[in-house]
């Protein structure tokens, strides 16, 4: 499935944001492959902690191989199971998430991170532009349409500010007031 995977650009801006926030505590919701994991941990300050949450599991020696390849794997802690689950069960403060996952589930899994983000912290969702569908909601997917209702609901959300990269499929920053 090579379409879900970030590509080599989407993976030096992870990168970049990742350096200039200097993060200690990253939230990953979707893994695959890890790339993305292993670009945010990038930037982790000194004793910083990427998590990771993905649902399948035999995706996870392959990740842990490539963690281990890229130099990261102290950083990163994979789990599995369903986000949905495991977020509720994590008792920390995050400076940085980044969402990756099932597209139906975006707007759950903002209302389960966002009291979980420190102010100032920043929410990055990835696929915001759904291959151009979200423009023709009417018309669109049953995924494109999801990630549709989430544009239009974190842009109606007072507790962030946000802003579109129009990079690949679209990466939509949001930042916590």
């Amino acid at each position: 499935m090579p379409i879900m995977l970030s590509g080599h650009l989407q993976g030096r801006v992870l990168s970049m944001i990742s350096h200039m926030l200097k993060p200690t505590h990253i939230l990953e919701i979707g893994t695959f492959t890890g790339y993305s994991a292993i670009c945010l941990a990038e930037g982790l300050a000194e004793n910083g902690q990427l998590i990771t949450i993905d649902v399948n599991e035999e995706m996870h020696e392959l990740c842990e191989t490539f963690f281990e390849k890229a130099g990261q794997a102290d950083k990163i802690k994979m789990m599995i199971g369903k986000a949905a689950d495991i977020i509720p069960t994590l008792d920390i403060a995050f400076d940085l998430v980044f969402i990756d996952a099932d597209k139906t589930t975006y707007s759950h899994y903002f209302d389960l991170v966002i009291e979980k983000v420190k102010k100032g912290g920043f929410i990055l969702a990835d696929n915001v532009l759904f291959h151009g569908e979200v423009l023709e909601p009417e018309k669109a997917s049953k995924n494109a349409k999801a990630m549709h209702a989430y544009n239009e609901k974190i842009m109606n959300d007072a507790r962030v500010e946000c802003v579109l990269l129009p990079i690949r499929d679209g990466i939509m920053i949001s930042r916590k007031k």
